[in-house]
Parts: structure tokens; sequence; C-alpha cells
């Protein structure tokens, strides 16, 4: 929708939207996000006039850093493991905070992430003039010869011939498709559970391969997954629901396989930078699934819309031998190395401890309270955040992997998100390409909140660069149609 508002606001005359899925299922993912935007600002000052739920008292009381264009950069370079495109970092990163402002000219709110964003958003687009045309799937586009206009031929039973200057594509990966996801995740990934809209198929990305000359790019093994709730509906997110069936609170303790064994490192880094990679690591494990485990010190601070009784089942016991007991009922195949996991891990929790007395528990920050110390080290370490499971009582969770998108798209120009053709073919400025489609940004994994930030940041690039063009050949055809009439009467003429 970033681009189709951007192009009317770029002088566009007719911008349609057209979209496969009903319009119930309106917003894509974005609809089952937070709504969070990742972006350089210099503190508060940049960030309060973005918001309206902050109080001048609650104001008094933030500290918030600046956040530089190196910061984004560096985190954005480090979690991509250095594969990040330059130019497509460059551009997002430098033209964050005005995607943020852009959203904020529309007036647009985040309060229930999401789905009034999206709501917003519709709203947004229906005020700039934009029609939107649901339930009706695309089939192929072609550039007719004589008038350098593109054919689009839309629908099911009754196909429908849109005349256009300019295409902009904007229907995501694959992540709602098991045998693509199979053929380019890899094993297993078709019995992953689907986090947000069941419609990203990906036909439109084979489609653009196949007859556009368009280059695949990007991490198309890679994707973002996160750890869900095991009791999900596994072919779609749900619209009701939404994000909180995410569950996040890993950091807050441990997670074990159904051999009871861990298998990450819980407190590598804050949540932000490892959510969106720990997906993958839980479908890797036997069953595809995991036990998040938690005591009494951990609960309290884990997020009520993920871990409520409403929200999620909770497996509550007194000890962690009952606990055991009742995760065998979920899946838990050893029972024995499941509590020998966690009391190895406290024993590892208490020397460090006995080693750092004034280490202090703090989940805001990287505290370094860790499992590794000179008299105990585990093989995988807990590298923060190490709080021992003792207190009674403990909360179990069962978990698997929930695709959110894929990283794999189609190659763009950076400046304007033109779809770049493979060698030897004239690119054409007629075909664009944004979002989750576009490929070339993440690697493996990706900070939270840079999926929203670059789908509004080269949206807005190709709304712009799309009604530039069509502006531009509307202008040379109507100087055509001129020197055509011009010339049909002066043959009037001397044929008279």
């Amino acid at each position: 929708m970033s681009a189709a508002i951007s192009a009317k606001q770029a002088g566009a005359q007719s911008v349609v939207l057209i979209d496969k899925c009903p319009e119930s299922w309106a917003g894509g993912n974005s609809y089952f996000t937070a709504g969070a935007y990742r972006a350089v600002h210099n503190g508060l000052q940049d960030v309060l006039p973005l918001v309206n739920n902050v109080s001048e008292q609650q104001a008094g009381r933030i500290v918030l850093e600046p956040y530089g264009r190196n910061d984004f950069a560096g985190d954005l370079d480090r979690v991509c493991m250095g594969r990040t495109d330059a130019r497509l970092a460059k551009v997002l990163v430098e033209e964050s905070l005005d995607a943020i402002k852009f959203w904020g000219g529309l007036c647009l709110k985040t309060e229930e992430g999401g789905k009034s964003l999206v709501r917003d958003l519709q709203r947004a687009a229906s005020q700039a003039g934009v029609q939107t045309l649901w339930s009706t799937p695309f089939r192929s586009v072609k550039k007719d010869a004589k008038t350098g206009r593109l054919n689009v031929v839309v629908g099911d039973a009754s196909p429908r011939l849109i005349s256009t200057g300019a295409v902009i594509f904007a229907a995501g990966g694959f992540e709602a498709n098991p045998r693509m996801r199979a053929a380019h995740l890899g094993p297993g990934w078709d019995m992953a559970m689907v986090r947000g809209t069941p419609n990203n198929t990906g036909e439109c990305l084979e489609y653009c391969l196949r007859t556009c000359d368009a280059v695949a790019t990007g991490d198309w093994s890679g994707c973002h997954s996160v750890a869900w709730d095991a009791n999900a509906d596994a072919e779609s997110g749900h619209r009701e629901i939404s994000n909180e069936l995410t569950k996040s609170g890993y950091p807050l303790g441990l997670m074990v396989n159904a051999h009871g064994r861990r298998f990450v490192d819980e407190g590598e880094d804050m949540r932000n930078y490892t959510y969106a990679k720990f997906g993958r690591a839980i479908l890797e494990q036997p069953d595809h699934m995991a036990l998040q485990v938690f005591d009494a010190q951990a609960t309290a601070w884990l997020r009520s819309e993920e871990y409520r009784p409403e929200r999620v089942e909770r497996i509550t016991a007194d000890s962690i031998e009952e606990l055991a007991d009742k995760c065998v009922a979920r899946g838990l195949r050893s029972k024995d190395a499941f509590v020998q996991t966690i009391l190895e891990y406290n024993e590892a929790v208490l020397a460090h401890r006995r080693e750092n007395p004034s280490a202090k528990w703090d989940p805001s920050t990287k505290d370094g309270l860790s499992t590794q110390s000179t008299m105990k080290r585990l093989g995988l370490a807990k590298s923060n955040w190490a709080l021992a499971l003792d207190r009674a009582p403990f909360l179990a969770v069962k978990v698997t992997a929930g695709i959110t998108f894929t990283f794999g798209g189609l190659k763009v120009d950076p400046d304007t998100a033109q779809i770049l053709p493979v060698s030897g073919v004239s690119p054409s400025r007629a075909l664009y390409c944004v979002g989750e489609m576009m490929g070339g940004l993440f690697y493996e994994n990706y900070p939270g909140g840079s999926g929203l930030t670059a789908g509004t940041v080269f949206g807005r690039r190709a709304g712009k660069a799309a009604a530039e063009f069509v502006e531009g050949l509307n202008k040379v055809l109507k100087v055509a149609g001129r020197r055509e009439g011009t010339a049909e009467r002066k043959t009037r003429e001397v044929m008279k």
C-alpha cells in the first residue's frame, strides 16, 4: 500500500491495487506484525513527535540513546553475516526515519500492532484515490509493442484486461507454499506453520523469473521464522489472535527439545536480533518442537499477550520433576534428560554467580550473567540473563516454528526498486518490485522491525518512480498521437 499511496502523491492519475486475497485478508503479513519499525534517530526528540501515547511526565523518565546510521548498518551487517546488498542497505538506513514520518503524515497508528496499521493504511489509500480489486489473482503482463503500455490480465473465472503504464509487484514470498518451502528452504520446511497470510504462495515470483527476465537474488534458503504456539493453525495466522501466538520470552528461560536437551544460546543477544532465526533452530529439532521453560522469577516478566492462560497452554508444576512428567504428554521423550539439563544449568549459573557476586540481572541490556565460569562451563552457554530455574511454580510452553516470510526474491535497482533483468536484456522501466518479494536485504536473520521499514522505504521509491515514468510515457504517447493525427489530416488533404 505504501507504493500505491506514494504513486498517488507523486501525481499518478489512476492507481489500482490488485490482490488475490479477499478483503477480509487485507494487509498481507503486515497485519500480523507488532507494528514495529526500525529507524535511525537522534534520541527522544526525534521519536516523541511520532507517538501519541507518552505523557510529559513519562517522557521525563525515558532515557533513549541515539540510534545512528552506523548502528543500524552495523546491526544489519552483523546479523546478516555481511551479505546484505550494500546499496539496498544504504537506502534502507538513510531513509528509515523519513519512512516513519511518511506514515505519521498519514495519521497511522500501531496501538493494536499490524491490525490498526493496515486499517489506517486502507483508509489512507482510499482517501488518496487508490482503487482496490479484491479476490483478483494476477495472471500475466505483456508490453504493447505499439504504445509501450502494459496489458495486465487478472482474475480467474472471468479474466479482465487492464492497460497500464507500470506494474509494481508486491506479492510477498513463498512462505505459504509447502512445495516451494521444501524445495528452497530444505527438508522439513513443508512442516512449518504459517505465521501470517496464507496467500503468499510465490506465483508472482515464479512468473517474473520465468517470463519477465528477472534475476533471483538474496537468501533463497533463508527465512524469518519464530518460536510459535505449537497448538496454532498450521496453514495461516489467526486474524484475531495475530502476533500473540509468537512466544518470544525464551531469553528469560530455557528452550529444550523433545530429548530434553538445549539447542540454542537463549541469551546470545537481545530478542530482536535472535527471534527471527530461532524458528529454524526449533524446526531442526526432533518432531519440530521445543519446550520453553521458566520459573517464578521469570514468569512475571513474560509478555501477558503471549503467555496468559487465555492465549497459550500453560504447563505448570511445583517441581522440575513434576513439570517433566507433565511435558511427556506434550511430546517430551526423556524426562530424565530434561531434569538433568536443568540441574546442570542451575549449577553453572550458581558457579558464575559465586565468581561474580556483584553482577545484576537486567533484562533491558546484555547483562553478562551467564553459565560460564572457571569452575563450570556448559558445552552450550547461556550468555546473558542466566537465572537459576529454582523457584516454584514452574512453567513450560510448547512451541514450534512459525514462518513469517522468505528472504529470497528479485533483484532491483536500489534507487527506484525497478526490476533488473538478466544479463543482455534491457531493463524495463515499467516493472518494479517491493516488500518481501524483493531480495538482497536479509540473509539468515534480520534485525527486528526492519521488514516494515524496508517495505515503506522501497515502496515509496517504487511508487514515485513508477508515477514519474508513466507521466513521461503519457507525454510521449500524447505527442505521438498529435503527430499521427496531423499526418492523417495531411493525407486526407492530398487525397482531396
